[in-house]
Formats: structure tokens, C-alpha cells, sequence
């Protein structure tokens, strides 16, 4: 992913001063080849004393890629200028030498240390920094891990080409940041109170919610999100002298590494010699000396989901001492509870999996690394292609790939879409093919391209690969990620081409001391892989491997699930044929009949994230037939209050594409930004009824939802966007939508979205809009006013309104409003037939006004709700009139919680009498009606029943 540049290194000089007199050594060792230059003015020396001497003498020469830098047997030359090699800078200054006489004795052009006396600095800055020059050593050797004969390869260097990741800091110590909440979502102000980002540099700083430096830092993060490069990127920068210089001394070790020691019986481990394994220019002294100073120490443990130890810090019996030979756990436990060298600094990176077995109490800071934000994608993608206007290109073409651009927040990820783009876009236009359009077809082209680099290399590919893939499979099946040379590499017999060009595009080779291991790269090449056995070997059988899938509940199998159908495609078959064989399609056919299967099981049932997995999988194999027949004959999908991602935003709305229909989408308590709304936008328009109630909706967000309302093949009918924070903005870029001649919308509903009257003449405009449809209007518990229902009446009062319902449940309506609703019921043109204005205060003027309107021939109105609208028997006489109104088409009638008591009931009673009627409910709850009345009512039901006319009458 990220790497230092190994090709690269500077001349690293040590300038030795004192006085007037300078004087130039240099540091061989032959194994690391670098060099630690003093310059020296002419004819001046200087003797190092016995103590230094000594100190050079025991340092042990190791191999470069397991961070070890030391100088054999001491030795140091004197070179001119011109012999000078160029290597990384690094200065010291020993602060005295041991006297003015020494410093002018003259020393031979060859000579070594032990011929030297030493500075009277014994530890100080030269061994502190003979450590950063190891440090730099390492870091600059990491080499980038690309394809293999790929002519655009390059490595990458922590200086130009490093991204920043997007970090966030918690406040509670608990794994708060779930899959649903990407960085895009973290990114947007104000969007949770429980975290913030926070910059690498920062990890150790004081917070505002304390006054102490925090010592314990862990952080989290998925696979291949780029917490190793995070890792290996604050080392770079301290020996650069960047950060964390408050720390004299900074060791890494990593969990996969320590591992390791158990294959030479040393599971027991003090960490005086912990440190001397893995930094070998170091002396037992020197290392003892270090730790009297734990305040000054910084120890990077990496990848605590990858140790085959349990840690627990909650046992009584920790250690206390660094030279006490403890099991290797106890040993990092009491490092991490700070028994062992209390006042230390750690930091740990896990995978969240791994967390229980770290004490979360005694974490100081609990920071998640989340990935890449759409800056940061960009910024990667220029820097990776070198060419500004080819990366542009890349990134433009993955930005209209929904679910590619979402994977891209992971470097991992990436890293690989990169790299088989660049090898795309750099083929001549009338060699390339399609461009991959799903994450199957990336690793295909990738694949494809090493296959192609090297078909030559071995003598049988194919028996190669299949014992490779063999290999991968059993590595998924047992849960492994590490190979090792004389186990995994040596079983599947793969030990004699281990070392190929061909293999290593596919395979990272590591080392530790004497052990060697190899782990897939980049990020699901290993499941890719696993899957890609079953069609690669015909003696291999389908069957078994679909029972085990079946059974699986862990997510074991889920990315190998991804890759087996995505394999399964017949354009797969077509690039890389010529390795796989046309017999494997019966295969193919197999693992689709599975997938119908499975799929109509999981999106009938329950687990919303099992069902939002299935749909990634279908994502894989864009086949119309099986997602319908999956989906099943209803065409509904519920996900309400599931934790969705933007990937599966990006998901969804390819799975509803390619079904081409779905007659219900229901979203409704899920976290949605406007990016997320982006990401769906294409399945909306695919959609009759989408549900968004309570989804954190913005007033941004409703422009893309009236771009799907406008977009011409929007088969969007209704749309529910209740308890979300629309404001008049949202509402008026809602409506340009709808007045759009391609919007099909019949039904809306908005309440409690927080919008006022500002937004009622948009609305207005909307209903009078010869293009429209909307039947149904439902604006309950918004600020409307009187001002904005008279604005509103405009519309309903148009040649071209088309609204039967118009729902004003709490919108602070008062009488104002009433006489402009009576003129749109009474208009020639009104098509309403549904009124709903409870909980507002008409009061009995208000009822008076509107009631003038609804004895009008041309008012259609059924039904009339009024609850809780302040009325008296005032009214009742207005409303008896409409009700024996011959022209009346009123059946509901519902006017509970009000106080109309026994008088204006008996009003009431005498307008259901008339034969003019046709009301069929009443609704008169809570109205202080007396026991006396309730059973008249009661006797009046019974009449009019036997007179042929049923009518129910409600008191309770």
C-alpha cells in the first residue's frame, strides 16, 4: 500500500563537533550496507575511549529487514569523499571528547574503534541515534508489494506519496463506530457527540478531557484499512525527527512476529531480552540502561488480532521486573497494565474482534482508523498514477461506480483498483476490454495480468496455481492468514517455486530471525483464491464445500462467497479461459441454483445484516433473473433500523437496478447523509413506495431525492419522509422535482419534517403544476400557520389540482385559515374528499367558516377530522347543516376532544336523522357528554340500523 521508497536514500552524516576540531568517521556494517559518515576537517582525530570501543565491538550485524543495524566487530573507516556512500542522514554530536590532546593525535586512514579512546558520553546521543538510523533503515527498505513485472510498478515513499487516513477518537471506551458509520458519515459536523478526528500526531497529546498525557492508545480498525502503514509511518517520521520527540526510544514489535517464538521454545521472555532479539545492535547494558527511563519509551505492538496468546490484564500475579523470564502474555500484559515499566508509553492496533481481551478501563485513548474520505481517495489516486491527468481519469471513472468508489475508502482496497486501472488505462484503447465494474472483476484483471506477465516462467501453470489455491483454501478453512515456509509453503508443494517472480506478485514474503512466512496481498487475494480452486481443479467437488457454506454462521466464508459467484460469470470464463476449461461451467451452474436459494431464504427472514450481505453477493453476478427470483414475487425490502454502510447504500442500489422493479423499499430509522442518499439514488428510481421516516434526512438530501423525482424512467409513486429535518429549504427543492413533467408521484408525506409556512407557495405551485399527480398530501406537525394554508389554497383551487387528501394534523392553524379553505371545497375544480385538521384552533368560527364551503354542490368532501380542534355546541348548528345538506357526500365525521356536551350532541343527532345523511361514522369521545345522552345515542344507533342505514357512533 504505502511503503518508503528503498531505491531512494540519502547520505546520512554524522558531524562530530567540539571546539574547532570536527572529525569524520564512518560505521560499516555489511549486511545493512549503510554507512554513518563523520565529517572531519583535514588532519584533525580523534580517539574514542575504551568505553565506546566496547560498546561498538559487541554490537551483532543482522539482516536489514528485521530492523537490526549494527557495526561488525566495531569496525570504522576513514574514507575520503569520494568514497563516501550515500546513505540516510543522521546527526550526532558527542557533546565532549575526552580531552583537548586526544583531539589532535593523528590516526592511520584505516583504523577501528577498538583502537579508539571513546567520548565520555556513554549513552546519550550516539546510541539514541544510531537507533533512528536503524529505525530509518527499516522503514526505507519496506518495499512497495506490486505486480510482478508490471513495467508501471513503482514503490512508494512515506515523504510524496503517503495518504492520510481519516482517524477518529472516542469518548467511550467501547466499540462505538460500528460498520454502519463510514467516514463520510463521521466526517459530517455535528453528526455524533462521541467522537472526533484526531491526527496521528496527536495520539499521545493531551486532551481537553484531561490533564494527564495519555500512556495506553489503541486503535481499531478493519482489514487492510492501513493501521500496519499508520504504524510503520510514526516510525518513519520520529527517526525523521517529525514526531513523538519526546520519546528517546521507540520499538515496534508485532504480534504475527512474536508468534514466532514459540517455535524455539521461548514462549517464556523477559523484556530485556525481547529487546535484544529483535534489535540486535544493542547490548545487554545499553538495553537495561534504556529502561531505567520508562517515561521516555514508546513500544508499538501490532496486530494483537493476530496473536495465538491471550492477554489478561486483570490477573493479580503481573511482572514487575524487565529481566524476570515470564510467559510471553503475562509479559505484554504487564507492559500494557503498566506493572512492567510503569510510565511507559504503548500503543496497540487490533482489529475490534480482538478488543475483549484488553481491559478497556485502562485505555487512555480509543481511536479508530475509518479509512479514506473523498478527498483523501483523490489525493491517493493522483499520487499512486504519478500523472495528474491519468489519475484524474482513473478516479472519475471509479466515482461512477458506485460500489467501487465505497470500497476505495479502504487502502486495501485501493491499492488494487489502482493498480489494475493503471495497467488499463496504459493499454492502447484498441487492446483493452471492458473496465472492471464489480470487486470479482478487479482481482480477475489482477490475476489475469500476472498470469499473463509470467505465463512462461513455470513449466506447468496450471498444476502451480492449483496447489496455490489449494493452499488458500485450507488457509480460509482453518482461519489462518500467516503461512509458514516449512509447514503451509511445504505441504502443498510449493517450496521449489516459492522464490519466482510469478508467485511473489501474489504472495509477501517476511522474515524473523530464521523463519519465514508469506501472507496473500493485497486485501481477499486469499479468499479470491480459495474460491478460485473449486474451478480450477475438476477432481474437486462443489457439493461438500455448499453444506459447509450452509452451515457457517461466523461470516467465515462471506468474501469467498462473494468471489465464488462472481467467478461464476460467463464473462469471467471468457478472460480466463484458457486456464480454467469450459468443463468448470457446470460448477458455475451449481453455485447459482445455491445462491437463489439461500438468498430467497435470508431476505424473508430476519437478520436485516445477513440480508444486506446476500445482496452484496448478488452484487457480484449482475443476473436480472436470479435477483428477481431471489427478491421473491412481492418485490419488497424491508431494512428498517438496520446500521447501513455506504457500500451498502451502493449495494442496494444495484441489486435494485439490475431487478429493474421493486414495489417497496423501506428504510425507515436508518442513518442516511446526502452521500448515502447519492449512493442509492439509482435503485429509487426503480422503486413505487420508498419509506425514509426518522433516516436523519437534511435539507441536502432532498436534492437528490427530487433528482429521482425527476429523472425520466422514476417509477417513484409514494414517498414517506417523516420526523426528518427538511427545513423550507428541503421542501422547495422537493417540489422543483415535482412539478418536473417526468415525476410520477401521487403520495407525500412530511410530517414533523420542521418546515413553516415559508415553504407553502412551492407547494402551492406543485399542486397547480399541470404536471402533477399528488393525490395524497400529508403535512401533519409542521408550523404551517394560517398564512401558509391561504398560500396553500391557491393550489387546491387549480384547474389542474389533483389532491384528495390534505392532512394538518398540529400545523398551528387558528379560524384565519378556514374561509380560504371553504373557497378551495367549494371550487368547481376540488377534487379533496379527506380533511384532516385535528389538534388545531379552529374553534367553533372557525368550524362556522369552513362548514359554508362543505354545503356547497361542489364540495366532495367524505371525510372531516377535527379532534382536539378548542369547538362547543356553537358549531353544532353549522354542522347539522352540512350534514343535512342534500349536495353532502360527508361519512366520516370525527370530533372527539372537544366539549360540545349534551346540547350540541343533540344537534348533531337531529342532522343524522335527516334523510339527506350519508355519514356512517361519528366520532364524539371525550366531549362531556352525560350518561343520559350516551344512551340515547346508543338507541338512536339501533334506529337507524333498523331503517336500513349503519351507523356507528363513538363515545369512548
Amino acid at each position: 500500500m504505502y511503503v518508503a521508497d528503498n531505491n531512494i536514500m540519502e547520505k546520512q552524516t554524522i558531524n562530530v563537533e567540539e571546539e574547532e576540531e570536527v572529525c569524520e568517521w564512518e560505521c560499516v556494517h555489511p549486511k545493512v550496507e549503510s554507512l554513518v559518515s563523520v565529517n572531519i576537517k583535514e588532519e584533525a582525530e580523534v580517539k574514542p575511549s575504551t568505553t565506546e570501543t566496547n560498546r561498538y565491538k559487541n554490537m551483532e550485524s543482522v539482516k536489514k529487514d528485521d530492523l537490526y543495524l549494527g557495526c561488525q566487530d566495531g569496525a570504522v573507516t576513514r574514507l575520503t569523499s569520494s568514497q563516501s556512500r550515500h546513505v540516510s542522514r543522521v546527526n550526532i554530536k558527542f557533546e565532549s571528547l575526552e580531552s583537548d590532546t586526544k583531539k589532535t593525535e593523528e590516526i592511520s586512514s584505516v583504523e577501528t574503534l577498538e583502537d579508539q579512546p571513546p567520548p565520555t558520553n556513554p549513552f546519550g546521543n550516539c546510541l539514541h541515534e544510531l537507533h533512528r538510523l536503524a529505525v530509518t533503515e527499516f522503514i526505507r527498505n519496506l518495499e512497495d508489494q506490486s505486480l510482478s513485472g508490471d513495467p508501471h510498478n513503482g514503490s512508494v515513499d512515506f515523504e510524496t506519496r503517503y495518504t492520510e487516513l481519516m482517524i477518529i477518537e472516542q469518548d467511550i471506551k467501547v466499540e462505538f463506530v460500528m460498520n454502519g458509520k463510514t467516514c463520510e458519515r463521521l466526517e459530517k459536523k455535528g453528526e455524533t457527540k462521541n467522537c472526533k478526528r484526531i491526527e496521528t500526531e496527536h495520539l499521545f497529546s493531551r486532551s481537553q478531557r484531561s490533564e494527564t498525557l495519555p500512556r495506553i492508545v489503541v486503535v481499531t480498525g478493519e482489514s487492510g484499512i492501513g493501521k500496519t502503514t499508520m504504524i510503520q509511518k510514526i516510525m518513519f517520521d520520529w527517526a525523521n525527527g517529525n514526531q513523538y520527540q519526546r520519546f528517546a526510544f521507540v520499538f515496534l514489535f508485532t504480534f504475527r512476529d512474536l508468534n514466532l517464538l514459540g517455535y524455539k521454545n521461548e514462549q517464556h521472555m523477559s523484556l530485556t531480552k525481547l529487546i535484544l532479539r529483535h534489535y540486535k545492535y544493542l547490548s545487554d547494558s545499553e538495553v537495561k540502561e534504556i529502561l531505567q527511563k520508562p517515561e521516555s519509551l514508546l513500544f508499538l505492538l501490532d496486530g494483537l488480532d493476530e496473536f495465538k496468546h491471550k492477554l489478561d490484564l486483570t490477573q493479580s500475579l503481573m511482572c514487575s521486573d524487565p529481566d524476570s523470564c515470564v510467559p510471553l502474555n503475562l509479559l505484554l500484559s504487564s507492559l500494557i497494565s503498566q506493572t512492567l515499566l510503569n510510565g511507559c508509553s504503548v500503543l496497540i492496533t487490533s482489529r475490534s474482534m480482538a478488543l475483549e481481551a484488553l481491559d478497556m478501563q485502562r485505555v487512555d485513548r480509543y481511536v479508530k482508523v475509518v479509512g479514506f474520505v473523498p478527498e483523501q481517495k483523490i489525493i491517493y489516486f493522483k499520487k499512486f498514477f504519478g500523472d495528474t491527468d491519468l489519475g484524474a481519469k482513473a478516479f472519475q471513472y471509479v466515482e461512477e461506480n458506485a460500489i467501487l468508489y465505497t470500497m476505495c475508502f479502504n487502502p486495501s482496497y485501493c491499492w488494487i483498483i489502482c493498480r489494475v486501472l493503471k495497467n488499463y488505462f496504459m493499454t492502447p484503447e484498441e487492446e483493452r476490454g471492458p473496465a472492471p465494474r464489480t470487486l470479482t472483476e478487479v482481482y480477475v484483471m489482477f490475476f489475469h495480468i500476472i498470469l499473463t506477465n509470467h505465463r512462461q516462467e513455470t513449466e506447468d501453470q496450471r498444476k502451480v496455481l492449483i496447489q496455490l489455491a489449494k493452499m488458500a483454501y485450507y488457509a480460509v478453512n482453518s482461519k489462518i492468514r500467516v503461512l509458514n515456509e516449512t509447514q503451509e509453503i511445504s505441504t502443498f508443494g510449493l517450496q521449489s517455486v516459492i522464490t519466482s517472480s510469478f508467485l511473489s506478485g501474489l504472495l509477501r514474503r517476511q522474515s524473523y530471525q530464521e523463519h519465514i512466512t508469506y501472507t496473500f496481498y493485497p486485501l481477499a487475494l486469499q479468499e479470491f483464491m480459495a474460491a478460485f480452486y473449486f474451478y480450477l481443479d475438476p477432481s474437486e467437488g462443489i457439493e461438500e464445500l455448499l453444506v459447509k457454506l450452509d452451515l457457517c454462521k461466523d461470516g467465515q466464508f462471506k468474501i469467498l462467497i462473494q468471489f465464488l459467484l462472481g467467478l461464476a460469470r460467463q464473462s469471467v470464463f471468457k478472460t480466463l479461459g484458457w486456464i480454467l476449461g469450459e468443463s468448470e461451467r457446470k460448477k458455475a451452474i451449481r453455485i447459482l441454483k445455491w445462491m437463489k436459494h439461500k438468498a430467497k431464504q435470508v431476505l424473508k427472514g430476519r437478520d436485516k445484516s445477513e440480508a444486506l450481505l446476500v445482496c452484496q453477493w448478488l452484487c457480484e453476478t449482475p443476473n436480472k433473473k436470479l435477483i428477481r427470483d431471489s427478491i421473491g414475487k412481492d418485490l419488497e425490502m424491508d431494512f428498517y433500523g438496520s446500521a447501513l454502510s455506504l457500500l451498502d447504500c451502493a449495494v442496494l442500489s444495484s441489486v435494485i437496478s439490475c431487478c429493474g422493479e421493486l414495489k417497496e423499499l423501506d428504510l425507515s430509522k436508518t442513518h442516511l447523509t446526502p452521500e448515502f442518499i447519492r449512493r442509492l439514488a439509482p435503485g429509487l428510481n426503480y422503486c413505487t413506495n420508498v419509506i425514509l421516516d426518522g433516516c436523519n434526512l437534511t435539507s441536502e438530501c432532498c436534492s437528490v431525492v427530487s433528482s429521482v423525482l425527476s429523472a425520466p424512467h422514476s417509477k417513484l409513486t409514494s414517498l414517506r419522509m417523516n420526523g426528518n429535518n427538511l427545513e423550507d429549504s428541503g421542501v422547495d427543492v422537493l417540489c422543483e422535482g415535482m412539478r418536473n413533467e417526468n415525476c410520477k408521484l401521487e403520495k407525500l408525506m412530511l410530517i414533523s419534517s420542521n418546515f413553516t409556512s415559508r415553504c407553502c407557495s412551492a407547494l402551492s405551485l406543485t399542486l397547480s403544476s399541470p404536471h402533477s399527480r399528488l393525490t395524497d398530501l400529508d403535512l401533519n406537525y409542521n408550523k404551517l400557520d394560517d398564512s401558509g394554508v391561504c398560500l396553500l389554497c391557491e393550489g387546491l383551487k387549480s384547474a389542474n389540482c389533483k389532491l384528495k387528501t390534505l392532512c394538518m394534523v398540529s400545523c398551528a392553524l387558528a379560524s384565519g385559515c378556514c374561509s380560504a379553505l371553504s373557497s378551495a371545497l367549494s371550487t368547481p375544480h376540488s377534487q379533496l374528499t379527506e380533511l384532516w385538521l385535528d389538534f388545531n384552533d379552529l374553534e367553533d368560527l372557525g368550524v362556522n367558516l369552513l362548514c359554508e364551503g362543505m354545503r356547497s354542490e361542489n364540495c366532495k368532501l367524505e371525510t372531516l377530522r377535527l379532534n382536539s380542534c378548542r369547538l362547543t355546541s356553537g358549531c353544532c348548528s353549522a354542522l347539522y347543516s352540512v350534514l343535512s345538506a342534500p349536495h353532502s357526500h360527508l361519512t366520516i365525521l370525527d370530533l372527539g376532544i372537544n366539549n360540545l356536551e349534551d346540547k350540541g350532541v343533540h344537534l348533531l343527532c337531529e342532522g343524522l336523522k335527516d334523510k339527506n345523511c350519508k355519514l356512517k361514522t361519528l366520532g364524539l369521545a371525550r366531549n362531556g357528554i352525560s350518561e343520559k345522552e350516551k344512551w340515547s345515542l346508543f338507541f338512536l344507533e339501533n334506529e337507524l340500523y333498523k331503517s336500513g342505514r349503519l351507523v356507528y357512533i363513538n363515545t369512548v
